[in-house]
């Protein structure tokens, strides 16, 4: 039988139109390399938007797939299945959690733990108890009640009345949180490294205030890690860089390393909240996809591995800094381990798509975060020469613009 070659025009005729993708279309990939179907190649700084932690077909994740394939895929939530039960309890003994919670998503594990905050406030201290505080710039997920929690009203906006009782404040601000708080607060909700929002760090003194806070108008801090999770930051969670404890924290993207999966985090005492029939999900758990979370675990917290984050972080900010002397057009290089924002200066402003766009056409995929920051989310594990031919096509790019 002849297979129909795909065109990119098929996206504009069968495609939903919320996304506008390059137009070029990938069909293979090895490491931090990927190729179109016209056999140009690319070096990927994108990682899947911090997915692809081991870059792509890595061995230990064709090997975990291939031979759970061909055992079991699917069950439900009926029945439990080995393969959770490893991840859980790896994922347990990586953190400081007690429980987890497996979904499909970032967004769906996000949902989850706003539940189960909203719950633990009711049931501990009643329904009056059920304000959520988030920070302006947050991007927490696009199901409705995340994407209201999320403080970007763009994404929000649009959709009819949103979810009530969420508050958002400026990110990096102690007193606008200290003013806000309340008895009523149950649930603070926080990235401990915006990524969306533009790649912005939290200063020590006010992730500290964040959680001397809650725990004075008891309410619950959840560390939404979707983005910095799994030994991006260069700890396995980017909590364990900073001197607190969230009570619960989500992950997903690099958590299956490409393979759909998300993963609520908590304590014991948390969790009993939670009972049966509070909450579900039918693929949550899934046997393929927890086989696979567990192999790229076990990969990324190899000391080697998460030594190596930095080691590339450094690379990648030497490299950027001698971009800025021949082609000044950025302010800074922000951010941990390998979720890095280049802040394009006042000369270039709202023009981060314009660097994605030429990256393109050099050769290298890279990621924005706003208008003004272009942002690099790279394999874990990306080689240095792949490395040093990425920050060449971006040199390039940049001078194309330049002139």
């Amino acid at each position: 039988m002849t297979v129909e070659q795909v065109e990119r025009d098929w996206f504009e005729n069968v495609m939903v139109p919320c996304y506008s993708p390059m137009e070029m279309i990938p069909v293979r990939g090895v490491g931090s390399t990927v190729w179109d179907q016209a056999g140009n190649e690319y070096i990927d700084f994108a990682g899947g938007i911090a997915v692809s932690c081991l870059g792509h077909c890595h061995p230990v994740m064709v090997n975990a797939l291939t031979e759970q394939a061909n055992q079991l895929w699917h069950l439900s939530n009926v029945m439990t299945n080995e393969p959770a039960l490893r991840l859980a309890k790896r994922l347990t003994q990586l953190s400081f959690a007690d429980k987890v919670f497996f979904a499909n998503s970032g967004a769906e594990a996000n949902e989850a733990a706003l539940k189960l905050a909203r719950r633990v406030a009711a049931e501990r201290f009643g329904a009056q108890k059920s304000e959520i505080i988030a920070f302006d710039q947050g991007f927490h997920g696009r199901t409705f009640f995340t994407v209201t929690v999320g403080g970007q009203a763009a994404y929000s906006d649009g959709f009819g009345p949103k979810p009530g009782d969420i508050t958002h404040l400026p990110y990096n601000d102690i007193e606008a949180l200290r003013a806000q708080i309340s008895p009523r607060t149950c649930a603070v909700m926080i990235e401990p490294l915006q990524g969306e929002g533009g790649v912005v760090p939290p200063t020590e003194a006010f992730i500290q205030a964040v959680r001397d806070l809650c725990d004075e108008f008891d309410a619950l801090l959840i560390f939404d890690e979707v983005q910095t999770g799994n030994g991006r930051t260069g700890a396995f969670y980017a909590y364990q860089n900073l001197p607190v404890v969230p009570d619960i924290l989500t992950t997903a993207k690099s958590l299956g390393g490409g393979f759909p999966i998300g993963a609520m985090l908590t304590t014991d005492p948390l969790a009993q909240f939670m009972k049966v029939g509070t909450h579900g999900s039918t693929y949550g758990g899934n046997p393929l996809a927890c086989a696979v979370a567990l192999a790229v675990v076990n990969e990324i917290a190899k000391p080697d591995t998460l030594a190596g984050v930095k080691q590339r972080e450094a690379q990648f900010r030497e490299g950027l800094l001698a971009i800025n002397q021949r082609y000044p057009i950025f302010s800074e290089i922000r951010g941990q381990g390998l979720l890095l924002g280049a802040v394009l200066n006042d000369a270039w402003q709202g023009r981060a798509r314009d660097i994605l766009v030429a990256a393109g056409n050099e050769g290298l995929l890279v990621l924005v975060a706003g208008a003004n920051v272009v942002r690099f989310t790279p394999s874990l594990v990306i080689s240095e020469q792949e490395i040093v031919q990425g920050l060449a096509c971006l040199e390039r790019a940049i001078a194309s613009l330049y002139r």
